[in-house]
């Protein structure tokens, strides 16, 4: 699945409707993810996991660091210990 960029957010969409979507805001090189979503009817197959590596990414290549924000993105992150050297403490 591909993710479009824009400022503040990565998203996808299907039929020129937003089926899924990852809002951040960045400050003091902080990544801070506010709010994950995926369209019901799209939910169950891994589309909320693929944003947050998205993130991730977004977050290694410019020396960021993350704070997980909103509910998903604290779940995500608590399920692994993978990504803890990018967290905020």
């Amino acid at each position: 699945m591909k993710f479009e960029y824009k400022p503040g957010r990565f998203y996808t969409e299907k039929d020129g409707k937003v089926i899924a979507k990852l809002i951040f805001t960045i400050g003091n090189n902080v990544v801070s993810i506010n709010h994950t979503f995926v369209d019901p009817s799209c939910r169950g197959r891994g589309i909320a996991g693929k944003l947050m590596l998205e993130i991730i990414n977004y977050a290694q290549e410019h020396q960021f660091m993350i704070e997980p924000v909103c509910t998903y993105a604290k779940q995500f992150f608590t399920r692994t210990d993978k990504y803890n050297d990018l967290l905020l403490k």
